[in-house]
């Protein structure tokens, strides 16, 4: 609540504030899963995750030799990238390489597994399934 007072010049008006430092309620949403809970992954590589075609941990690279640029990431239980150097987890693989190229780029062309497939190349393997 606020409260506004008028005061003359001489006068002194003294403000108490009460802040409330308890930490929010834990709710079963915000808790991180336990090892024994599995994670759905979500997003654009979902598919590719359920199907076995990409593993949690499985790490996907590129590399723009004209450019000079090349990026190594991680792939997540939950279907995000995570590129070293970067604090925050991508949910599609065109944001993770525009992340590192600082461009608009195709990550689905771009990214790929440790046998030199892109994921572009698993993703039509899943439609041809």
């Amino acid at each position: 609540m606020r409260k506004i007072a008028a005061a003359g010049p001489d006068e002194t008006i003294h403000i108490t504030l009460s802040i409330d430092t308890a930490p929010p309620p834990s709710t079963p949403s915000a808790q991180e899963p336990t090892p024994d809970q599995a994670v759905a992954p979500q997003g654009p590589l979902a598919k590719l995750l359920l199907q076995g075609l990409l593993q949690p941990g499985e790490v996907l690279s590129f590399q723009q030799r004209r450019a000079g640029r090349q990026a190594t990431a991680t792939v997540t239980a939950e279907g995000r990238l995570v590129i070293e150097g970067h604090p925050t987890p991508y949910t599609s693989p065109s944001k993770a390489a525009s992340a590192v190229t600082h461009s608009t780029v195709n990550g689905w062309t771009l990214w790929r597994t440790a046998d030199g497939r892109t994921l572009n190349v698993l993703r039509n393997q899943l439609q041809q399934d």
